[in-house]
């Protein structure tokens, strides 16, 4: 029997290391889906319920394996719902690769069914390459650039396969004029910057008296040569969101996150730094970095495009984290006097403090900080936390921490919802030995992801490690959006956009054959996460969330104050609650022993 133009394709993929595939079948990608078959599990083929959640499931593939992502759909609505995942991959640079099915090639331009503008419609998502097959002998160089491009810039890239093209017979370019020949393999270069680049960072770098540190997703894998770097500096060390795995958060120079979500000693820190050196981090936030002309500054960014661009660096060096903070080592003079060390270590050990008052002041049903708080100790070694965006996401910067050895993610740069699971069933089938645990606000599990536990009841059953956990924050509220109003509007919560209702998620998990555990006392959330870790099978746990405890920036502005001053003004529905809470949290923080039962 000839090779298929889509034999040809999943062979190809294959010679490029490719060993899963995540998405949604449908007749625009027939052909693919019968090649993949054929090929007898050289490829596997994971269905997620929803197009989007197999984007999102070949994002946070790459970014828990290091290698490409692959999500494919067919025509039509299939490959527009795969827009989402994609650009949650594109914003936080993974490299994903979408292959999706259109209408056979004498129908394009005919108004045919399913028959979408898919060129255009990708142009943005995957703008360093996508390109649609017209012929056999041009798919070859269609996947190898694609997967080339997709690793080599850490982009998204698109193959628009129309439908009767994947069923003729392959045929290989000939060798004449208007041909490519292109081949399999890329290997990732060694990029430092000049010597004399790096002196001047060590110029600047060796001349501050309190320098600070930030990382970002660029800095995964340089842990220890951040720690030689801040140790040589006296510096101490925050982390953007997307950071939060490069180092353990036991290191008592370590502050933990920064921004909106973040610890109030990485906000001091970035106040009262002279000298900033940010390493692999796109953070965008202006207001928690040091004021403008308070720092010299120094960058590291392996992507030219994304230096320079968040603070005027003094230093611009482009370069693999790792790499570079080795080159730069040796230039570097180690400061003696370490008071401002001590400085951030006694900052970072005053909060610890505050966020177990904060996490232990009573709620009602249940403190969410605590559910974060609780589950943190309690984490195996080596297991993978994924957080959905919304109010969880407060508690996941702040609360959980990190060792070494774990991983961790969310939808960074998009902060999309309904990210958790589908980055948790990938987590699985990228490391199958390792336990994992997902942090999701009720408003993503009714969006989507109540569906993908399907896909977890689907195929926990071949995971060498069965543990998989999904922590559901039932509060009734879109919470995250509803603090946003009441905080950045000065707006009460408008009950008709915000109230959700109340679904039984443990009895859902229950009816397809997981574990579900409900729990509405806080004395309770610590024995609901030992017992969930100790289940046989992947759980939901239920935990009866209070919505008005506030998840509280590290510093109040003034303008923060007076909106939520006149929230309380104007009447919000729950205001005996948030006043109640909101007193609760920030008496914690500065009176030892309130703030509790």
């Amino acid at each position: 029997m000839s090779m298929t133009v889509a034999d040809f394709i999943v062979e190809r993929l294959y010679q490029w290391g490719v060993r899963r595939i995540y998405g949604y079948p449908g007749d625009g990608i027939n052909g693919v889906f019968g090649a993949l078959a054929k090929a007898e599990g050289k490829i596997r083929f994971i269905q997620a319920r929803h197009e989007e959640m197999a984007a999102f499931m070949a994002a946070a593939d790459a970014k828990f394996s290091g290698d490409l992502g692959v999500c494919i759909a067919t025509s039509g609505p299939g490959a527009a719902h795969l827009l989402t995942g994609l650009y949650d991959a594109r914003m936080d640079h993974m490299p994903v690769l979408a292959i999706v099915g259109q209408q056979a090639r004498n129908a394009l331009g005919g108004h045919y069914q399913q028959e979408v503008d898919l060129l255009s419609m990708f142009k943005d998502v995957a703008g360093a390459f996508v390109q649609q097959a017209s012929a056999p002998s041009q798919v070859r160089h269609l996947v190898d650039r694609s997967i080339r491009t997709a690793l080599g810039d850490r982009r998204v890239t698109a193959i628009i396969l129309p439908n009767d093209l994947q069923t003729l017979p392959y045929e290989e370019p000939p060798r004449e004029h208007g041909t490519l020949h292109s081949g399999v393999g890329y290997s990732r270069p060694r990029v430092v910057p000049y010597e004399e680049d790096l002196q001047r960072a060590a110029e600047v770098l060796n001349a501050g008296k309190k320098v600070a540190i930030l990382i970002g997703a660029g800095a995964l894998g340089a842990a220890r040569e951040v720690t030689e770097v801040a140790d040589v500096l006296g510096a101490g060390v925050a982390k953007a969101l997307l950071g939060k795995a490069a180092l353990p958060d036991d290191l008592p120079w370590v502050t933990g996150s920064i921004g909106l979500l973040g610890t109030k000693p990485s906000y001091q820190m970035m106040n009262e730094c002279d000298t900033l050196l940010m390493i692999g981090s796109g953070f965008p936030y202006a207001e928690f970095l040091p004021k403008e002309g308070q720092a010299r500054a120094v960058q590291i960014d392996i992507q030219a495009d994304m230096l320079g661009l968040r603070y005027p660096m003094e230093v611009n060096l482009q370069g693999d984290a790792a790499e570079t903070l080795q080159a730069l080592l040796p230039l570097l003079e180690r400061k003696t006097l370490r008071t401002w060390r001590k400085r951030i270590e006694r900052w970072t050990a005053q909060w610890q403090t505050t966020l177990k008052r904060r996490a232990m002041a009573a709620a009602s049903p249940i403190n969410p900080q605590r559910v974060a708080f609780e589950l943190s100790p309690r984490l195996p070694d080596r297991a993978v936390v994924t957080s959905d965006s919304g109010s969880c996401a407060n508690w996941f910067a702040r609360d959980v921490k990190m060792r070494e050895d774990m991983l961790c993610s969310l939808s960074g740069g998009l902060a999309s919802m309904g990210a958790a699971v589908p980055y948790a069933i990938a987590a699985k089938f990228a490391h199958p030995d390792r336990p994992v645990v997902a942090l999701v606000g009720d408003g993503a599990m009714q969006m989507n992801n109540m569906a993908e536990l399907i896909t977890v009841a689907k195929y926990w059953r071949e995971w060498q490690d069965k543990r998989w956990i999904c922590a559901v924050f039932n509060n009734e509220d879109l919470n995250q959006v509803t603090w946003e109003q009441r905080v950045m509007e000065g707006d009460p919560k408008f009950s008709a956009s915000q109230d959700i209702p109340s679904v039984a998620y443990h009895q859902f998990a229950e009816s397809i054959g997981l574990k579900g555990i409900y729990v509405d006392r806080e004395e309770d959330v610590a024995g609901a996460w030992e017992q969930a870790l100790a289940a046989d099978r992947p759980v939901v746990i239920e935990f009866k969330t209070d919505p008005d405890v506030p998840p509280l920036p590290p510093h109040i502005t003034l303008a923060q104050a007076k909106a939520f001053a006149s929230t309380l003004w104007q009447g919000d529905p729950n205001q005996g609650g948030i006043l109640r809470h909101a007193t609760k949290q920030v008496l914690g923080s500065i009176l030892p022993g309130r703030g509790r039962r």
